[in-house]
């Protein structure tokens, strides 16, 4: 995670994209990414989305880390410097792949799409979320949005449920 000026973060993003492709690291820094998700607000009756930062004043690196692409990032005009550095020619601390992974997630990128072996009217178990110890049918999947729409009984009445692939498992 590098820190930079707050406000600047897609020049940085543009400057050391520029940077490394100047300087040959494609095969150390692979993705530079400025973490945003979209919001939506409603002024004067209207409604408007805009891109909001998740993290102001910083910008994600994807790296190996080396002397050679450490340079590269800090040497980087509007870098401040690392998260988890202490300073003082310090290397910084990566982010855990759990907390990476959090970050994407919310900003809506999604991993590679997972093996999904359930088929239309084949009968399921919810395991999470306010739907879960419920079994229902599935009615539809969307591979893209990795979501199933499931129809749970419901005091007494079917009712439609939309889950993600990681919801549910077979009966």
């Amino acid at each position: 995670m590098v820190h930079t000026y707050s406000g600047y973060e897609n020049r940085v993003k543009i400057n050391l994209e520029k940077r490394i492709e100047t300087m040959g690291m494609e095969d150390k820094i692979f993705r530079v990414i400025v973490p945003e998700e979209e919001e939506t607000e409603i002024k004067n009756g209207k409604r408007k989305t805009a891109m909001k930062k998740v993290f102001p004043g910083y910008v994600l690196a994807e790296m190996i880390m080396t002397d050679d692409s450490w340079f590269v990032v800090r040497n980087t005009p509007g870098v401040t410097g690392f998260v988890g550095s202490s300073g003082s020619g310090a290397k910084p601390t990566p982010l855990l792949p759990e907390e990476a992974d959090r970050v994407l997630k919310q900003m809506g990128v999604k991993d590679e799409v997972q093996d999904f072996e359930f088929e239309i009217k084949e009968s399921v178990s919810v395991t999470d979320g306010p739907f879960a110890n419920f079994t229902g049918t599935i009615e539809n999947i969307d591979m893209d949005k990795q979501k199933v729409k499931v129809h749970v009984n419901m005091f007494g009445r079917e009712t439609p449920v939309e889950l993600d692939f990681t919801q549910i498992e077979k009966l």
